[in-house]
């Protein structure tokens, strides 16, 4: 049994197969929050072909690759930087930036203050509220933001709540951070995910504000986290120059390359994605909305966040539930501002979605029984 204090990340199946005894090719990873479609079949069969490629150096500049991406993302390809994976990328930006203090807002994910401490920085948290659903209140937020803050860090969708701040408020958020001095970099790893997708990037927002960053990847969306492949899109051409300059050379190996080149044009790949997602979060939420012992809140990435209302069911219980069946969910006890009440798990295919919600409903219906035996 593992302690209370520790807990599993979506790629930790190694673990998992230790403490549990059960082979990671048998586990469902719901807390990787990625794609379930896997590997496209057109880059699966054209990898497969081009594999030669990896006796030759990629191209220094990336151009051919950074086109392909400013065309899929809607931006001019000198605004794209390319790296190996998004989690480089956010390095090489906090190492040039070197903010003093940064503003997360959160729950969120835990690299962005592990990055900011290494530079030798402080981390503040603006907390979204429970009461409010986890949606970010805009006049409230922007009242916290002064010339103490040195750069802002906003997940757009949200990880691990599933929010997103719409465009129009983004743009609030950068005037007001524009007259503070604030840097702001978004993540915007789960944004393709979203049903608003033109409402939620900030993308075109780059045109107007040097002060923003946006980061993506490949990780989750074309389930490659494998090929370590992420991109940055601005419009400061200081910062562009600066981060290339500190850049290795060759990061991202060939293949990745050739496969950057073809996912992002992958239509049939893309919108099959986006059709699978929003039908099984749209079942899934209106499902268990209606389930006693529940609270959910509304998705707009592809997983969602769930507090359990059962006061004897934790977090805990129903990870270790799940784990047995091969299901492995997100235990959100870790995250900053939430409890051994949440859990977090991502939308698989409709099959294995319907086996964790039976066997979510299941431990809380057990748990009743043993409250109304006592």
């Amino acid at each position: 049994m593992i302690q209370h204090t520790d807990h599993f990340h979506g790629s930790d199946l190694e673990k998992i197969e230790a403490v549990y005894h059960i082979k990671k090719e048998d586990i469902t990873s719901f807390s990787a929050n990625v794609n379930p479609l896997g590997v496209s079949p057109k880059l699966r069969k054209t990898l497969a072909e081009r594999i030669d490629a990896i006796t030759s150096y990629p191209d220094r500049e990336y151009t051919s690759l950074r086109k392909c991406i400013a065309a899929y993302a809607d931006t001019d390809y000198q605004n794209i930087i390319v790296g190996n994976g998004s989690t480089e990328l956010i390095s090489l930006f906090i190492q040039i930036r070197h903010p003093k203090k940064a503003l997360i807002i959160g729950p969120s994910y835990s690299e962005y203050e592990r990055e900011i401490s290494l530079g030798g920085g402080t981390s503040l948290y603006y907390p979204l509220k429970e009461e409010d659903d986890f949606q970010l209140d805009i006049n409230d937020f922007r009242e916290h933001l002064s010339e103490n803050l040195d750069l802002l860090i906003i997940c757009n969708p949200n990880n691990p709540t599933s929010t997103s701040i719409p465009s129009s408020h983004m743009r609030m958020i950068l005037d007001s951070c524009k007259q503070h001095g604030i840097f702001i970099m978004i993540d915007e790893t789960y944004v393709e995910f979203a049903p608003d997708f033109n409402d939620t990037t900030s993308v075109p927002l780059t045109n107007y504000y040097n002060n923003l960053i946006i980061l993506r990847g490949i990780s989750k969306f074309f389930a490659a986290p494998g090929l370590r492949l992420g991109y940055a899109i601005t419009g400061n051409a200081d910062l562009i120059k600066e981060i290339n300059g500190r850049k290795n050379p060759w990061t991202i190996n060939s293949l990745a390359e050739i496969a950057g080149e073809l996912m992002f044009t992958d239509t049939e790949y893309i919108n099959a994605t986006r059709k699978l997602i929003s039908a099984e979060r749209d079942k899934i939420y209106s499902l268990l909305s209606k389930t006693e012992g529940l609270k959910v809140y509304k998705p707009t990435a592809n997983f969602i966040l769930v507090r359990i209302l059962a006061d004897n069911v934790t977090s805990r219980d129903l990870f270790e539930a799940a784990i047995k069946k091969g299901l492995m969910i997100r235990d959100c006890s870790t995250f900053p501002f939430l409890s051994d009440k949440y859990i977090r798990f991502c939308f698989m295919m409709p099959e294995k979605n319907d086996e964790l919600i039976r066997c979510i409903l299941d431990t809380l219906e057990a748990a009743r029984h043993q409250t109304a035996g006592q």
